[in-house]
């Protein structure tokens, strides 16, 4: 297959290309989890009910995914910024795969693993340390500017990073988000701690690319100058968002999780007061009073 060459013969004029792949694409994986939920529910007898708030974060998920694939960002990191491209990725697995998990009621998944032998594949892929391995390694690969270079100037192989991205940040967000029984997320404990390292390794690449003295990315550095930002600056820009944004999301969830253990744990040992006491012997009627 011929190379898709991608690098523009001049500076960026705003324009908002249609996208049409990815419009189907996502019209279609909205459709098909709609159906899903709704009418093959009826299939499955011990299918569990599904909350709003999951289709409303499988939809958030859907619209993320276009949100930065099929506006004029995708354009941009495309052929001008690798800022643009930065900022793209970690929408992709900071933003849709964990929105895009938690939105798929857990006897969807069931139904999946009751496919001979897919259980056993989960168990291997989702596993915490498994799970953290492959996605790293995926997102430092990826980076490399060998695999970056030949990504932009494939169409076809750059959609597939972006695809094999996001599944494998699903599998990464697992352990932390899942509601499937058989394979259970995380102690918030080590919800914590796997957050933690999560939000560390990615920032060991983007300290690479943030203090390096030349541009890392000859794609970029011979790509047409846009709002007077220079190939080093752009690439400074892309590494500070990379670590900022993985850092603020993160780190935020690993506060979510701790103030949310801390209260169940609060609870489990706090003894229940007279007032705790009486008000329950009141709403069951019997305190005497009328």
């Amino acid at each position: 297959m011929l190379p898709l060459l991608h690098a523009a013969s001049g500076p960026y004029h705003f324009h908002w290309p249609l996208h049409p792949d990815v419009i189907l694409l996502c019209l279609f994986v909205e459709a098909a989890y709609l159906y899903g939920v709704t009418q093959l529910r009826d299939v499955f007898s011990d299918a569990g009910r599904v909350r709003r708030s999951q289709v409303a974060l499988f939809t958030a998920g859907v619209f993320s995914v276009w949100a930065v694939a099929g506006t004029p960002v995708h354009d941009i990191s495309e052929q001008y910024l690798l800022s643009f491209h930065m900022f793209q990725h970690s929408i992709f697995v900071l933003v849709s795969a964990p929105l895009l998990l938690a939105g798929i009621p857990a006897w969807m998944w069931q139904a999946l693993f009751r496919v001979r032998g897919m259980l056993a594949v989960a168990r291997v892929l989702v596993h915490p340390i498994v799970a953290f391995s492959l996605f790293n390694a995926l997102l430092l690969v990826t980076h490399l500017p060998f695999a970056v270079d030949y990504a932009l100037n494939h169409h076809w192989f750059h959609f597939w990073v972006h695809a094999a991205l996001v599944v494998t940040a699903m599998m990464m967000w697992w352990p932390v988000l899942s509601e499937v029984p058989e394979l259970p997320k995380m102690s918030a404990p080590l919800q914590m701690a796997y957050l933690f390292l999560q939000s560390i390794l990615p920032s060991v690449m983007s300290s690479f690319i943030t203090f390096s003295d030349s541009v890392v990315y000859p794609f970029y550095e011979k790509a047409p100058r846009t709002w007077g930002i220079s190939a080093l600056e752009d690439q400074q820009i892309a590494g500070g968002l990379m670590k900022l944004m993985g850092s603020v999301i993160l780190w935020s969830l690993i506060t979510v999780v701790f103030f949310l253990w801390w209260n169940r744990e609060e609870s489990a040992t706090k003894e229940p007061s007279w007032e705790d006491v009486h008000g329950e012997l009141e709403t069951m009627g019997l305190t005497g009073r009328k």
